[in-house]
């Protein structure tokens, strides 16, 4: 399960005392916090936690700097499948949502790094390193060869150059690129998942519609 369980969640409480608010976000780990009233099923918003970080440690420092700066909740029903919430959460452009009941009642929340590594952690379990999604597209271990890749999509990528997929997209880039970026790559569009150590480790060829 991605969701951070109800119980579970980090959240500001409006109706606490302003000093033992400031005190919260010093040591808060996370970067946005949803922001309610007594409990989280009256979210009002949530914080980007960097928005109000320059002003915790001052003297002035009020509830206000807080609604001000909330962004609107974003709520996702429950049941909702992994690959489903990831294509709500990039068709709305959200990074963090609460997962509600048929009630409203918050049951959990679940973040874009949640969801991400959540496909990324099925798909290294499941195998293989190619696997067609529901939708048309592709999730795809950068490591495999372009040849193989081909093979299983019957597509016509370059073959003379770099010799797997991770080395045609930093070929195509001249970088390594950002988890979230797409790229139109000889024709396909390409989102990257997952790159670490100066390397692509997943990404997502999405249907050209």
């Amino acid at each position: 399960d991605v969701m951070t369980q109800r119980n579970d969640i980090v959240g500001i409480d409006l109706e606490d005392d302003i000093e033992d608010i400031a005190e919260q976000l010093r040591h808060n780990p996370h970067t946005r916090l949803p922001v309610y009233k007594k409990h989280i099923d009256r979210v009002i918003g949530f914080l980007h936690i960097r928005s109000v970080l320059s002003s915790i440690n001052e003297p002035s420092f009020h509830k206000q700097f807080i609604t001000e700066n909330l962004i609107k909740p974003f709520f996702i029903p429950a049941n909702t499948s992994i690959h489903k919430q990831m294509q709500i959460f990039k068709a709305e452009k959200q990074r963090i949502g609460l997962v509600v009941d048929e009630y409203g009642d918050v049951q959990g929340l679940v973040t874009l790094d949640d969801l991400l590594q959540a496909i990324v952690g099925e798909l290294i379990a499941e195998e293989p390193d190619i696997k067609k999604q529901s939708d048309g597209s592709y999730l795809v271990d950068a490591s495999v060869t372009v040849r193989e890749l081909n093979r299983v999509t019957h597509w016509d990528l370059p073959t003379e150059g770099p010799k797997t997929l991770n080395g045609l997209i930093i070929e195509y880039m001249e970088t390594i690129p950002d988890p979230g970026v797409s790229i139109k790559l000889h024709g396909h569009v390409v989102e990257i998942i997952q790159c670490d150590d100066n390397t692509v480790r997943m990404v997502c060829f999405h249907p050209d519609h």
